[in-house]
């Protein structure tokens, strides 16, 4: 709480970059992964971007901050895919910021000591500026909490330290800016271009059609041959550049879930710890040591538990208690310590004192004190807040608006919630010393103090080493290829996980995969995993299957893939020969229809900007042909998504004339601007050398 406070917790955001424009997450908004083999690399070289190394020693720290980020934001302890998204997040800033900062080197872009300070304390401040200093309701600066924060530097070298931070990332800022300004403003579009995309969102085709659809033609009828497969690939090549190399590979689980004897053992251990809890003297202690989940010692209310739970207990009176009951497989144990009637939401200020700037807490609560004792005598409060508190709601008099419970730190919960309107109450936190007004209490419910106890049903050590043993077993039965033949004469299902990138943190049927994943890429095609891997609830043996490295890839490589694509072309090839004959001596769709023994199907009101037919799909190449045709003639044989088509243009319905082109010009502007700065990245990326090494540690 405070500036200090303030700015401290949000540090790990400054450090990587993750505060900022739009344009920031923009530019960099897909991943740039560049997958290099990483035996070449040094063994502190994460990467190199343009001939800059990244070494671990820079990378790890801000890969911390930005995974503590993301824990903050989303909860939890940090699983494999937070990891990756974290490790992610940072390599993708270090690329904008090389790439970006060479950039603005080469145009000769910079922030003039007249442009920072306007950012800073001026009248144009940074949207970071704003953030911190703003106030939330009216987004008004305190330029003079801003001047003081910046004279403080001097005597505070953790407060010069943020700032730096800080100051780094708003002139980051403004530079950004200043490019998306340059490559926004070398944008046009003419009134040609501004009317072609009112008629294609505007204008209507009416038409019919017949199709012969691709699955009309047995699978089974198609004989491909590899010309087919070279003609679709070389046909398609832009479609098989690999932007990073990928790994797939093979895998068999072992599963750890807890047997029948687990499950008994487990309850068996339940019921002694349940009579412990029902003797317990320390309730809230022996809930604390005990259990799996921890829910804090506090007043609740309902909703706030396992639904199962929550509908018995808050029905019980106090000093009742609840369990051993199973339910989402784990067992709880509660002890209803007290319940009672209290407000469902609070208005409240407050002043807080730094103990620390005093000389110890027991300095700080008489201040509070006192200074409780001159409201009580008719000092405003909102004045003392100003003058005396520490905490950024200084400036609106102390205030914190309304809140609920679980918003604040539990003794000034207590002390919001258990008092009543009118009160001052002094309480002490982790934060420092409050005085805290109580403004007014909304609403009233019934809340409960719980003791409360959550175990887990987890797998004995007895059932985990059956599990290893039989993970081992298979893998010591592997010997090259025999892989799917060991695990059918066991009776295993082999899973899949394809294109599977260096940094990916999941894979298909995989809860922790990543060391799985890592050993991957040290390994060759064909090559069996030496290793018997650990998941959440299972052990896994794997072999990988498939290496496809960066860049284009050969035929070879696609052919599976493209087998699909390649039949879907070949029954193409057969129903167009077949929509031919038919139009042989025809003048009208109906005429075509009857010998291709289909139906016509009409179509009304089409607009070149959403080419989905009804009933169908998305037929871009069909739709494409009605609007390049004339009304009246019969089409030539179109091979869309889903068949072939033949067509006859009933009429268009052209739009009334364009109104205001200059809205329409700024409407397509906008769009153009936010592609060209896409692709203006992506462009600087594609003339640079990226070396991405992070499986080497990650």
């Amino acid at each position: 709480m405070g500036l200090m406070t303030f700015l401290r917790n949000r540090a790990g955001f400054i450090l990587i970059g993750a505060i900022g424009f739009a344009i920031v997450a923009f530019l960099v908004g897909d991943a740039m992964q560049a997958g290099q083999p990483f035996w070449s690399a040094s063994q502190k070289v994460v990467g190199s971007i343009d001939g800059e190394e990244i070494s671990i020693d820079q990378f790890g720290p801000k890969v911390d901050q930005s995974l503590a980020q993301f824990k903050q934001q989303y909860g939890g302890s940090g699983n494999a895919q937070m990891q990756a998204m974290a490790v992610d997040n940072v390599w993708q800033g270090e690329i904008a910021s090389i790439l970006l900062g060479k950039e603005y080197n080469r145009l000769g872009l910079t922030i003039s000591s007249d442009e920072l300070f306007d950012l800073l304390q001026g009248s144009n401040p940074s949207p970071l500026i704003v953030q911190y200093f703003g106030n939330p309701q009216t987004g008004e600066i305190n330029r003079a909490e801003v001047i003081n924060s910046l004279k403080q530097q001097g005597q505070n070298p953790q407060l010069k330290q943020q700032w730096d931070m800080l100051q780094e990332e708003i002139e980051k800022q403004a530079l950004q800016k200043k490019y998306a300004n340059l490559i926004t403003n070398s944008m046009y579009v003419t009134t040609l271009e501004a009317n072609d995309e009112y008629q294609n969102r505007n204008k209507l085709a009416s038409f019919k059609y017949a199709v012969l659809d691709y699955a009309s033609v047995p699978d089974a009828d198609v004989k491909l041959t590899e010309s087919d497969y070279s003609d679709y690939y070389n046909e398609n090549k832009k479609r098989f550049d690999n932007p990073t190399e990928t790994r797939s590979f093979e895998y068999v689980s072992f599963s750890v879930n807890p047997t029948k004897a687990d499950s008994v053992a487990v309850k068996t251990k339940i019921e002694k710890l349940a009579a412990d809890f029902r003797t317990s003297t320390n309730d809230s202690l022996f809930a604390a040591v005990n259990s799996d989940v921890k829910v804090p010692y506090a007043y609740m209310s309902k909703g706030k538990l396992d639904p199962a739970v929550d509908s018995v207990v808050f029905n019980l009176p106090a000093g009742s208690y609840y369990g051993p009951a199973f339910s989402g497989n784990s067992y709880k144990l509660v002890k209803v310590i007290d319940t009672r009637f209290s407000p469902d939401s609070v208005k409240a200020s407050h002043i807080l004192i730094n103990p620390s700037s005093l000389g110890g807490a027991d300095r700080a609560i008489k201040l509070a004190d006192s200074l409780r004792t001159l409201v009580q005598g008719g000092t405003s409060f909102a004045e003392l807040a100003k003058k005396y508190s520490v905490d950024g709601s200084k400036d609106n008099g102390g205030e914190l608006g309304t809140f609920s419970r679980g918003q604040m730190v539990p003794a000034f919960e207590d002390a919001a919630f258990n008092g009543k309107p009118g009160d001052l109450k002094v309480v002490t936190s982790q934060f420092g010393v409050h005085l805290i007004k109580i403004e007014k209490q909304v609403g009233s419910s019934k809340v409960a103090k719980l003791a409360y106890i959550e175990k887990g049903l987890v797998p004995s050590n007895k059932t985990r080493d059956a599990a290893y043993k039989q993970a081992s077993a298979f893998l010591n039965e592997l010997k090259g290829d025999n892989f799917a033949e060991v695990a059918k004469k066991k009776g295993l299902t082999v899973g899949v996980a394809e294109r599977v990138t260096p940094t990916q943190g999941f894979a298909p049927g995989l809860d922790n995969p990543r060391q799985l994943i890592r050993d991957a890429y040290a390994a060759d095609k064909g090559d069996v995993l030496k290793e018997v891997y650990q998941m959440d609830n299972a052990y896994v043996v794997a072999r990988v299957t498939d290496i496809k490295p960066k860049g284009a890839l050969s035929l070879d490589a696609v052919k599976k893939d493209i087998e699909p694509m390649v039949r879907i072309a070949v029954k193409a090839k057969m129903l167009t020969e077949k929509v031919n004959k038919a139009l042989e001596g025809a003048s009208k769709i109906e005429q075509v229809a009857q010998k291709l023994g289909k139906q016509v199907a009409p179509v009304e009101n089409i607009v070149f900007a959403n080419p989905i037919i009804p009933g169908a799909a998305q037929e871009n190449k069909l739709v494409g042909a009605v609007f390049g045709s004339q009304p009246g003639k019969l089409s030539k044989a179109i091979d869309g998504s889903q068949g072939v088509y033949v067509f006859s243009v009933d009429g268009f319905s052209n739009p009334a004339p364009l109104a205001n082109a200059y809205k329409q010009k700024e409407i397509m502007m906008q769009g153009n601007a936010q592609r060209s700065l896409g692709a203006a990245f992506q462009a600087l990326q594609d003339r640079s050398t990226i070396k991405d090494n992070r499986v080497k540690f990650y």
